[in-house]
Formats: structure tokens, C-alpha cells, sequence
């Protein structure tokens, strides 16, 4: 692996997961305090409901879990969440309440309401599909379309399409599509308390970084593949004293990632074309997630 590759995926976490293999779900809680969970998006899938208790994050964001997540309401001041038949709206109580208040502010700005992508699944995990990260419940995608939106039920918001804010080589953003109001929209984001990282298309911190470069808030936002007509917020580890077995991710570079080394490599062979990850192993789950998944 390429060492720009490698860094960039110790930084940001990778996004776009294959789905790993079947295996088994079935197990005892006692034979769960001692063998680690199956790292398999079915399994976790396939919960509906949280685990009872306060809330406790376990592990890291791409390979964890959650006690005591709550559900985000399908629907309130400044947002409806989208897809809602994945059940992937539930998190952290500090990340629930981070997308009521970001809508809120949002909202009081003159934006639109939002449409709220995944969260996590009630007790996190893996997903069969989508992600890699949105493991721990401190995750949450939030879509970059500022068209005026009715209230219409959740059944109605399926099947969303938002159109890319970036042309097709990804050499810049939209001019047609990507407007100030987007960046404004990320920049709320970004200074939002507790937000460690908003990762966004790497032609979109390109112009970001073009029109307030030096900016402070510019450090927490990262480029990844895709994210082109959506951004992921991602909350720190909690520091409330909870306990949680959270592992806090590396902080971003010094500086605010408008440096060529930071960006151009985007643009390279390299980066447009990944390599295939290597076959092997899933990971190893924290064997307190075991825990979590056999709970009641």
C-alpha cells in the first residue's frame, strides 16, 4: 500500500465497505464474556433494538459497538430522516442531540430542513452495506441539498436522489450546483462543538479551501472517496465519565488541509483507482461487544 494511501486511511477511516462473510450468530451470553462477536453486517443487522443501560461506546469507529444508543425521531424542527426502513437512526444520546440542535441552528439560519442519512444501527456494529465506519453511534450523514422540502410521511423519503455537487472528473465542485450556502452549510458543521471531522468530496474541500483558506474550522474538515452530495459529521469519543471503551481517532494534521500534498493526490492514479483490499480475516470485535449483541 501506498504510504499516501496508508495515511489517509489511519486518518479518515474508510468508508466504502465490502460486505464481509456469513457466520454464525447464535450464542450464549455466557460463551459472549469470552469470544469476540462476529464482525458480520448481517448479524448486527438484524438487531432491532438497542441494548438496555446507560451508554457506553466500545472500540473503535470502524470496528465497535454501542450500549444504551437511542433513536433519533424520524422527523422535527429543521430535519426528516431518509430511509428510514434500514434502522440506521439510532446513536449516541450526544450525537442525537447533536443533529436536533445542528437543525435547529441550521434552521434559524434560513436553511431548509435537512435530510438525515444513517446514524447507526441500535446496538452499532457493522453494516451488510454502505460503511465501514457508523459503528459506534457518533456518526451521521447529512445531505447536501438545500432545496425547500414538505413534510411528506417517512415512507415517502426511501428512495431520495440528490445530484452530485461535483463534475464528473472531480477536478472542482458544480459551479451549477454547489453554491456559498453549502459552504456555509459545512462551516456550521465544522464549529459545531464536539464535531471531530466532517469529511466531504475532496472537490469540495478543494473549493472550500479556495474561497477561506486558513480558516480554522478548514482542519476538521477531510476529504474521502465519494461524499459528493453528502457530508459525514463524526463526534469524538465521550468524556463524560461514562466508562465507555471508546478509541479515540488520531487528531487531523496541523493546518487546514489546503496544501497541495493534502489535496492533489486525489487527483492521482493512486487515488482514482485504489487497489482492492487484500482477502482475509474480518476483523476482531471487542469482546465486550459480545456483550452488547447477546444482550436482552
Amino acid at each position: 500500500m501506498a504510504p499516501a494511501l496508508a495515511l489517509a486511511l489511519a486518518l479518515f477511516g474508510a468508508e466504502a465497505a465490502a460486505e464481509p462473510p456469513r457466520q454464525p450468530a447464535a450464542r450464549s451470553l455466557a460463551a459472549a464474556s469470552a469470544t469476540p462477536p462476529p464482525y458480520n453486517g448481517r448479524v448486527w443487522g438484524r438487531v432491532l433494538r438497542p441494548a438496555s443501560g446507560p451508554a457506553q461506546v466500545i472500540g473503535t469507529y470502524t470496528n465497535g459497538c454501542i450500549a444504551g444508543a437511542v433513536a433519533l425521531p424520524l422527523e422535527g424542527p429543521g430535519w426528516q430522516v431518509v430511509r428510514t426502513s434500514r434502522n440506521r437512526f439510532w446513536g449516541h444520546p450526544r450525537l442525537v442531540a447533536f443533529v436536533q440542535d445542528f437543525a435547529g441552528r441550521a434552521r434559524a439560519r434560513g436553511f431548509p430542513d435537512l435530510w438525515i442519512g444513517d446514524l447507526g444501527q441500535p446496538r452499532g456494529g457493522p453494516m451488510a452495506y454502505g460503511h465501514a465506519s457508523h459503528q459506534l453511534g457518533l456518526d451521521v450523514d447529512i445531505w447536501l441539498d438545500l432545496s425547500s422540502k414538505p413534510r411528506v410521511p417517512a415512507a415517502a423519503r426511501e428512495n431520495i436522489h440528490v445530484p452530485s455537487l461535483v463534475l464528473p472528473d472531480e477536478t472542482g465542485v458544480d459551479p451549477a450546483r454547489f453554491t456559498p450556502r453549502h459552504a456555509a452549510l459545512i462551516r456550521l458543521a465544522a464549529e459545531s462543538p464536539g464535531v471531530e471531522r466532517v469529511l466531504v468530496n475532496h472537490a469540495i474541500k478543494r473549493e472550500l479551501c479556495r474561497t477561506g483558506a486558513g480558516a480554522p474550522w478548514l482542519r476538521r474538515v477531510r476529504p474521502w472517496r465519494g461524499h459528493d452530495s453528502h457530508m459525514h459529521v463524526r463526534l469524538g469519543c465521550p468524556n463524560d465519565g461514562s466508562g465507555s471503551a471508546c478509541r479515540r481517532q488520531a487528531p487531523p494534521p496541523p493546518g487546514d488541509g489546503c496544501d497541495a500534498a493534502s489535496l492533489d493526490w486525489w487527483l492521482t492514479p493512486e487515488a482514482r483507482r485504489p487497489p482492492p483490499r487484500p482477502p482475509g480475516p474480518p476483523p476482531v470485535m471487542p469482546l465486550a461487544c459480545a456483550q452488547v449483541l447477546a444482550a436482552p
